[in-house]
């Protein structure tokens, strides 16, 4: 039986960037840092990504979408809030995010999956403005197989990367991925891992803990960045991962 009950996420954290560039990503430059999706119109009462409506629109402090036709059962009303300031004249901004709505069913489970799900994003989203924004992104994102809801299946991608279990977030890295490259391990916790490199922010889903497969994304900042490659070549390397067993 379903049982509806609200819930609010809230976060607040300084970037060095300006509002205006904050604006610009969460606006028109998803695919930086979450995933591409059309810009919401710049009006209260204009449309947004997946059927949703501004409530407020304010550039560059204040942008709020909400939606009450979410698309899947498990929740009813969705709500995403930013609130930017400038800070040190202007050189940064400060953010406040509020995520908020409606869970129909698998409460406990669904915020816990969101909660965490919202400190990687927003610290990928920080990633991006301070090392690649305003660049162009090419996204490429897929899952492991079945075999990756497995409860170690994040730790069996860790160890297939060559990350030794005490490596330090912000430690230098080689890894071995569909290629062996050199990286920033900028993102480390029993849940996610983030990769930098040069040119590419590569983030590592274990949605594994809350019953789903493994999951990537990669945000391609080069030149020549091709999406088709990126994903044949991390979806073949992570299949590979999980046919061993």
């Amino acid at each position: 039986m379903s049982q509806d009950k609200e819930f609010e996420i809230v976060r607040e954290f300084e970037v060095d960037a300006t509002p205006e560039e904050v604006w610009e990503a969460i606006t028109n430059g998803t695919g930086g840092y979450l995933w591409p999706m059309e810009p919401p119109e710049p009006k209260v009462g204009g449309t947004a990504a997946f059927g949703s409506t501004v409530t407020v629109y304010d550039r560059p402090h204040h942008l709020t979408i909400r939606s009450e036709d979410v698309g899947f059962s498990i929740q009813s009303v969705n709500q995403l809030e930013h609130v930017i300031e400038p800070r040190d004249g202007g050189r940064r901004a400060w953010v406040r995010y509020v995520h908020s709505g409606i869970f129909t069913d698998d409460w406990d489970n669904q915020y816990d999956g969101a909660s965490r799900h919202t400190d990687f994003y927003l610290h990928t989203l920080r990633e991006y403005l301070t090392h690649f924004a305003p660049r162009p992104v090419t996204f490429a994102q897929f899952n492991g197989p079945g075999t990756s809801t497995a409860p170690d299946a994040l730790t069996q991608v860790g160890r297939a990367l060559g990350l030794a279990e005490d490596t330090a977030q912000g430690a230098g890295v080689t890894v071995r991925g569909p290629r062996e490259f050199e990286a920033v391990l900028d993102y480390r916790n029993p849940y996610f891992i983030g990769l930098r490199t040069e040119n590419a922010l590569i983030r590592i889903f274990g949605r594994n803990h809350w019953g789903a497969p493994v999951g990537i994304s990669v945000h391609d900042f080069a030149a020549d960045a091709d999406a088709q490659a990126n994903e044949a070549a991390w979806q073949g390397w992570l299949n590979e991962v999980f046919s061993t067993p």
